[in-house]
């Protein structure tokens, strides 16, 4: 069964920075495309930012120059830093896997507070 799980997230002041984490086990299950999309109260589930296998990134033009994706295909992780954190920020964060076929794989989510 593939499961992706997600660290980080909780409470930070405005300008502030934030790591999130998500592992995907089994560690060999293969994803073209590893991501982070948010969705905050009464919105639709945005696309943050992803990357590809072949270190491809994308961000959303609201995080871009603030936010940082990585991905360490080998331990299947991957990495979302967040610096410069806006209240507009806020919302509940959610781990993506692509398949090569196009399959999706969700996390069940970290919740971030941007608050003072």
């Amino acid at each position: 069964q593939v499961q992706l799980v997600e660290s980080g997230g909780g409470l930070v002041q405005p300008g502030g920075s934030q790591r999130l984490s998500c592992t995907a086990s089994p560690r060999a299950f293969d994803f073209y495309a590893m991501g982070w999309f948010r969705q905050a109260p009464g919105k639709q589930r945005e696309l943050v930012a992803k990357v590809n296998n072949n270190g491809i990134t994308n961000y959303t033009d609201s995080v871009k120059g603030r936010f940082t994706i990585s991905r360490d295909i080998a331990k299947n992780m991957v990495h979302l830093q967040m610096a410069g954190l806006k209240p507009e920020d806020t919302a509940i964060y959610y781990c993506n896997g692509e398949t090569f076929f196009g399959v999706a794989y969700w996390g069940q989510g970290t919740q971030v507070t941007v608050s003072s």
